[in-house]
């Protein structure tokens, strides 16, 4: 991705709601994670793909989650759905094991709220989570599962590049450290238009 565009230099623009998050992050993520375990679990570091999409508030998915919470539909912004698969997997994925998060923030501001999940990353059940966005842009989100607690932190690098780092706390202490860098995947088309428009900028 070009990182000047007619002799002027982008303007990059940290996300400080979750809505602006999940826009930022919508369309395919290389991710390369590195994990540290605290026992003797075999590592599960490694390289995968990972596929964001927006959802609107009237997505049937957020009606249906936001529900199971016994919370109003309402008042949930938008959410979005994350999709994993194998680094060397070129078919579509399998929309039905999406994990899906519903943004029900706090006040106008966006800055703080909860996060709605129809299942965990730790534990595959349905959680709630607490996420805010410090001044720097970085976006904290704390989950209490049954027997452990998790925390995640976010933030962009540029539009195209984003770092995640996460810890996950048993009742003895910290049981694993997760971090990620995630590169966004360019489409063909993409990259054919960002050919041409170079081509032209030097022919012109």
């Amino acid at each position: 991705m070009p990182l000047f565009c007619e002799g002027e230099p982008m303007v990059f623009v940290q996300p400080i709601t979750m809505m602006d998050f999940f826009h930022k992050s919508e369309g395919v993520w290389f991710t390369q994670r590195t994990v540290h375990h605290f026992d003797t679990v075999a590592d599960e570091s490694g390289e995968s793909k990972l596929h964001v999409q927006v959802l609107k508030p009237d997505d049937p998915r957020i009606q249906t989650i936001c529900e199971l919470q016994g919370i109003d539909p309402a008042i949930a912004a938008g959410g979005a759905s994350f999709m994993w698969q194998a680094h060397q997997d070129n078919q579509e994925p399998n929309p039905d094991q999406a994990a899906v998060l519903i943004d029900v923030p706090d006040d106008e501001t966006g800055r703080s709220g909860k996060l709605l999940r129809n299942q965990g990353y730790v534990e595959k059940i349905p959680v709630v989570s607490r996420y805010w966005f410090g001044k720097d842009g970085i976006l904290t989100i704390d989950t209490d599962y049954e027997s452990n607690q998790g925390q995640e932190r976010g933030w962009f690098i540029t539009d195209d590049f984003r770092v995640r780092v996460s810890t996950v706390r048993m009742m003895n202490g910290v049981y694993l450290m997760t971090y990620c860098s995630e590169r966004r995947c360019v489409s063909e088309a993409d990259l054919a238009a960002m050919i041409q428009h170079n081509l032209s900028r030097a022919s012109s």
